[in-house]
């Protein structure tokens, strides 16, 4: 697995403080991006926490997911979280080192209280220490949260005192991406109340089978039955994947506190596993865990962003779109179209893109993008899809044959393989990979490099007549 190393320099560590009037969180920043740039210790928030107990347990749920590997659980994992603030409130994100599980907590509005919240993403540096101290934390006392350096600390520090290097594997990096175009296809499929889903959530197991193919299990399905969910082996209709229902175990974290359990899911799935979206409530902000189809299968091979990514509009479009985000807790589609002149499945092309460098997220709960800014690199993300590869040099290397039945011949391997388009403009392929996968992860590389011939083809009328258009005068 190809991986780089990020520094993280913090200030100073990050600790949980008590005194007579009650508890001070400060949460110590690393560099990251603001409306006016870079900055090396950005401030986003200082007030109170109006349900201390509940977001710091939301915080510890956010870092267990951080430090947790689902699956080949013998390496380690270890990345601090990352925090945006979008105006309006704070949420903090993290990815399992297997790349199988993202974790979200939105602390919204209602949830913060005394102080303006800033715009911009950087990481948290939450240390085992502070961990522990939020662990032991009991009762409501007044909890005032700063994210960011304090003005003593602006004003007296010399130099970073605090750092960590910590891999930052090509995988996440592709997650990230994913996981948001995945969740895009996401509605609501059940709802549960407070008790319901305490009742629910505590019946799952907390680890994976001894067995040593748990990985490779059977997925379990929950339908909606009354006022809770029933699990079932069958994917029955309205039914909803659990996949690996140990990975929900960080939820545990804030069951004391939850006033509800939504679950997301896609529309249809045709019996096989799926990605599916699990959130709490609590008062005044969501913990949301996303998990991928499987335990074994991180969201980073799903090949949802490979469609965006070969498309030359995209990148030109991604970068018009760019321009008009401001750190928007609720990226509003129709605006961006009408603001930009694109129309409003461009936009969603381009958004799409922007993720792969990690400047969007998804929000299911609000059924829409939001901005963010992480450290990431889309032509790398480009550069480390293998199948986006390979089909820009089939098409390069003139192993494409179009027909003007909807069908092409793509030579690969020493062999040839038969495209086809179908009415809904699906592409089904004779190869292997589409007899596994059916489209459920992505197109293979042989319909990846006949949807960009296709393009070029039809581009390429508009070229030529463009050049031939008079530009004016008498003729």
């Amino acid at each position: 697995m190809s991986r780089s190393m990020q520094a993280l320099a913090y200030a100073r560590p990050s600790s949980l403080t008590s005194d007579p009037q009650g508890h001070l969180l400060g949460l110590e920043t690393a560099g990251g991006l603001t409306p006016v740039g870079p900055e090396e210790h950005p401030s986003f928030f200082a007030g109170f926490l109006r349900s201390p107990q509940a977001a710091a347990r939301g915080l510890l749920a956010v870092a267990d997911v951080a430090a947790a590997r689902y699956h080949q659980r013998t390496l380690r994992a270890s990345l601090d979280p990352v925090v945006t603030a979008n105006g309006d409130r704070l949420r903090f994100e993290s990815f399992s080192g297997c790349c199988g599980v993202y974790a979200r907590l939105d602390v919204l509005p209602e949830g913060l209280d005394g102080a303006d919240t800033g715009h911009g993403t950087t990481n948290v540096d939450v240390n085992n220490p502070l961990r522990e101290a939020l662990s032991r934390l009991a009762g409501d006392d007044p909890m005032h949260l700063r994210v960011g350096p304090d003005d003593l600390a602006v004003t007296t520090l010399e130099g970073p005192v605090v750092e960590k290097k910590v891999p930052l594997p090509d995988r996440w990096l592709r997650g990230f991406a994913e996981s948001q175009v995945v969740s895009a296809a996401f509605d609501l499929r059940a709802e549960l109340s407070a008790a319901e889903a305490v009742r629910f959530l505590r019946t799952l197991p907390r680890t994976a089978p001894s067995s040593g193919a748990a990985g490779r299990a059977a997925p379990l399905w929950v339908v909606p039955a009354g006022a809770t969910l029933r699990p079932t082996t069958r994917p029955v209709p309205g039914a909803v994947c659990l996949p690996g229902p140990e990975r929900l175990a960080a939820l545990q974290r804030v069951l004391r506190h939850a006033t509800g359990l939504r679950v997301y899911g896609p529309a249809a799935h045709g019996g096989a596993a799926t990605a599916s979206a699990w959130e709490v409530a609590a008062p005044g902000m969501r913990l949301t865990l996303t998990l991928s189809p499987e335990p074994h299968r991180g969201f980073s091979g799903e090949g949802g962003v490979l469609e965006a990514l070969a498309t030359d509009d995209a990148a030109a479009d991604a970068e018009l779109v760019s321009v008009l985000l401001a750190w928007e807790p609720r990226i509003d589609t129709a605006d961006l179209a009408e603001q930009s002149g694109l129309t409003v499945p461009r936009v969603r092309a381009a958004l799409v893109r922007l993720g792969t460098a990690g400047r969007v997220g998804y929000d299911a709960a609000e059924a829409a993008y939001f901005h963010r800014e992480l450290p990431y690199d889309a032509a790398r993300a480009e550069r480390h899809n293998p199948r986006l590869g390979a089909a820009r040099t089939l098409l390069a290397d003139g192993d494409v044959a179009l027909r003007a039945d909807a069908t092409a011949t793509v030579a690969s391997g020493g062999r040839r393989y038969q495209v086809r388009e179908s009415a809904g403009g699906v592409l089904s392929c004779t190869c292997q990979w589409w007899a596994d996968h059916r489209g459920r992860r992505g197109p293979c590389k042989h319909a990846l490099a006949v949807r960009m011939a296709r393009r070029a083809q039809a581009a390429a009328p508009a070229a030529r007549t463009t050049a031939t258009r008079p530009s004016g005068g008498t003729r």
